[in-house]
């Protein structure tokens, strides 16, 4: 491999960088999974990449390289398709609500794999939040898959299904600077194809290049925009709910119009103390989901296979989540959520 090549080519500056092939990309990107670079070349790599931005083609090509480096586990004996979240953010100024959703998903018998990191470098990361849940972070595959056939949610660190990929996350607390390793991150699935990844991005370049991916490769998603980073619905606005399935897209539940709502009801603090214990209190019924939150969850049912009626996965989300007051009566919120 030409590596001067490469990096001249992605890094040469304004008006004459150029992108790179996919299995240009595939190429670079599996050297740099495999530990192939020199420390000189994979800096000068990795910061061309992330001047230039990363193309939908480098993104296949990336994510064809990675996929063949993963660890990959067994779906889980059940008619339902696991459903895949990366967490690598955390809550910073807003709760952080993915283990809610997790844990409501596990609750109706849905398999759940997160993966991401252990360490939520000043925020609050998803694995402490289920931590104080009691949900440990599993240590090695056999682990993981023995999780997920008897609780059905299981959380793993990047370094268990993907350690090249482990490695190069870890550079951001070396170089300061996120890479393209963490674009393709949330990206990762080792269940083979037989999985939904539930995938958000922050902006709307970014969205715009993962409906490109998703329609690219055929792959089954739910993408929305994210919370802080993480895949879950913003609790205060319900974000635009898109599903890809080979390669077509369909658009589940519309952005909320208005500016975000003063939703009451939510965790006082953003700490994992105080956000686990509002969970608890919202799977016991005594708090109310917020209602982006249950249309994510319907969202969810519907595109594993719990049912493959939407307007019943919207139905059967509000039930779980204490929306309905009665048979055949809601209240406004439960209405809401079912719009």
């Amino acid at each position: 491999m030409n590596l001067a090549k490469y990096i001249k080519q992605i890094g040469h500056g304004a008006g004459s960088v150029r992108d790179l092939s996919e299995d240009e990309a595939h190429e670079l990107f599996a050297a740099m999974l495999d530990g192939g670079l020199p420390d000189l070349e994979l800096g000068a790599a990795l910061m061309a990449l992330r001047l230039k931005t990363v193309s939908v083609a480098e993104l296949l090509g990336f994510f064809r390289a990675m996929s063949e480096r993963v660890y990959a586990l067994r779906v889980p004996s059940t008619p339902l398709k696991p459903l895949v979240f990366a967490s690598y953010n955390g809550a910073r100024t807003e709760p952080n609500l993915l283990p809610l959703l997790a844990l409501m998903l596990q609750r109706l018998g849905v398999p759940v794999l997160l993966h991401g990191t252990l360490e939520g470098c000043g925020r609050v990361a998803t694995i402490y939040i289920l931590r104080e849940m009691g949900v440990l972070p599993c240590a090695t595959q056999v682990q993981a898959q023995q999780r997920l056939e008897s609780d059905l949610l299981a959380f793993v660190p990047t370094a268990v299904l993907s350690p090249g990929l482990a490695n190069l996350l870890a550079l951001r607390g070396r170089l300061g600077l996120r890479n393209s390793a963490h674009n393709v991150v949330k990206l990762l699935e080792p269940f083979e194809g037989a999985c939904v990844r539930v995938v958000g991005a922050t902006d709307a370049d970014s969205l715009n290049q993962l409906a490109q991916f998703f329609v690219a490769c055929g792959a089954d998603a739910l993408l929305l925009k994210s919370t802080e980073g993480e895949a879950f619905a913003n609790p205060r606005r319900r974000p635009r709910i898109r599903h890809f399935c080979d390669s077509v897209e369909r658009t589940l539940f519309e952005e909320e119009a208005g500016p975000p709502c003063l939703t009451t009801g939510l965790p006082v603090a953003v700490d994992a103390a105080t956000t686990a214990a509002w969970i608890r209190l919202v799977l016991a019924g005594e708090m109310p989901v917020p209602h982006p939150i249950m249309n994510q969850l319907a969202c969810c049912l519907y595109v594993c296979g719990y049912t493959d009626d939407l307007n019943q996965a919207k139905a059967i989300a509000a039930v779980e989540a204490g929306g309905l007051v009665a048979p055949g009566k809601t209240d406004s919120r439960s209405r809401a959520a079912m719009d």
